[in-house]
């Protein structure tokens, strides 16, 4: 991009911090490549909000929120699994649960910020909003959750005289978000949306408005935005496991535009992350399609008791972790019946028990599970 400068550093005595320019200004997008990246990237969101239609989108949606909820924390190195996301608190092991509790909350933020979109636009306030839900409860929230921050802080390293990188000072922060919020929606800035959220989130980063959880933000912001935007009707996309898979290229590249006012790297790099990201929604999409025909193959099998399969399978969807309890109580039935048609769905490999215990033994669609997992 042509006469782009990213910032400059700035001397703070001690140290240097990063001044990064306004992002509202006009942009001249020249890069043959990159055009034909975003011709790409807008036919596979085209193709994989037209699979939306074919399966229930709610249930979609909620196995990726988890799924983005899992990688976007492990960047920050929380530890969770896709199994343990929809155990109960009890369930998890007490060395696990802050893991769990902190993967809970962007679960939690995401679902809520997406609500308030129908209400608040893509703004501070809504940023805001999102990051107090983000750390309520959890490591962090001694961090001014919910406001900006009112110090410095830094990215790497021990302290500040070592950081690999050090955000605008604070006083500035307030005008650098605003300015996100006009180039968000300046109406008259005609640079496609696409390439617009790669800049949103690159500057959101590099202004690292937040004491903590700026990383796990800027990432929902992502969705936020092209959903606010109309890109996708409904949260579809999810690129944290992209940024995770690709770690060190993510963060060399969003450095790089600081290094050297290189946008157009950083650009392609996000590009390539929502076709990848398309791509594989759109497989996803078939896996269950494809599941839930064999899945109606199996149950038809079950004679009179596929009345009460089909309300377990109905429940796994939903939350495809399950035990002997749960069981009774969705088929209304006793104890006795739940046990048996377990044993039924274990013998046709519809569930799998993942404790190996004896008592208190938990259940996995697993099939399901694993087509949200690489």
């Amino acid at each position: 991009m042509k006469d782009f400068v990213s910032g400059k550093y700035i001397n703070q005595g001690y140290y240097k911090s990063f001044q990064p320019g306004f992002i509202n200004r006009r942009w001249q997008v020249d890069d043959m490549h990159l055009l034909s990246l975003l011709s790409q990237a807008d036919r596979h969101l085209g193709r994989l909000d037209m699979y939306s239609q074919y399966v229930n989108i709610d249930l979609f949606i909620q196995m990726h929120i988890a799924k983005e909820a899992i990688q976007s924390s492990k960047i920050e190195g929380t530890q969770t699994n896709m199994e343990e996301i929809f155990l109960d608190k009890d369930e998890i092991k007490k060395e696990k649960r802050d893991d769990w509790e902190e993967v809970q909350n962007y679960i939690l933020a995401m679902n809520e910020a997406v609500l308030q979109l129908h209400r608040l636009p893509f703004s501070s306030r809504l940023i805001k909003q999102t990051h107090k839900v983000l750390l309520q409860g959890v490591r962090g929230e001694q961090k001014q959750p919910g406001e900006y921050r009112t110090s410095q802080n830094w990215i790497g390293g021990a302290t500040i005289n070592d950081a690999v990188f050090v955000p605008p000072v604070h006083t500035s922060v307030a005008e650098l978000m605003s300015d996100i919020e006009k180039f968000a929606h300046d109406e008259l800035n005609h640079l496609p949306d696409l390439l617009k959220a790669a800049i949103i989130h690159y500057q959101f980063e590099t202004i690292h408005p937040f004491l903590d959880g700026n990383g796990r933000v800027g990432r929902l912001l992502i969705t936020l935005y092209l959903v606010d935007k109309g890109i996708l009707k409904r949260p579809i996309l999810y690129l944290s496991d992209f940024f995770e898979r690709n770690r060190m290229l993510y963060y060399d590249n969003l450095m790089r535009v600081r290094t050297h006012n290189d946008m157009n790297q950083w650009l392609k790099f996000f590009l390539t992350g929502i076709i990848e990201t398309a791509k594989k929604g759109v497989t996803t999409f078939d896996g269950i399609m494809m599941l839930q025909k064999e899945i109606d193959r199996k149950l038809k099998e079950f004679g009179n008791r596929s009345g009460d399969a089909y309300k377990v399978i109905d429940y796994l969807y939903n939350r495809p972790t399950i035990d002997a309890q749960k069981v009774a109580k969705v088929i209304d039935k006793s104890p006795r019946t739940a046990y048996k048609l377990i044993e039924t769905l274990e013998q046709a490999e519809v569930i799998k028990e993942i404790t190996g215990a004896e008592r208190g033994r938990i259940y996995l669609f697993e099939d399901y599970i694993n087509l949200f997992e690489d």
